[in-house]
């Protein structure tokens, strides 16, 4: 079996790894603004 088809699995894996976990950092950060937000606008 040729190896380049685990290469690309790999490369696939953390391609999509990758871009899962940025989307997940990006709206915890969102949420993590907005809570913050809502306390300046208390004070």
């Amino acid at each position: 079996m040729n190896q380049w088809a685990f290469v690309i699995a790999a490369y696939a894996v953390t391609a999509t790894a990758t871009i899962v976990l940025s989307v997940l950092s990006w709206r915890m950060m969102r949420g993590a603004e907005r809570a913050a937000e809502r306390l300046s606008d208390r004070a």
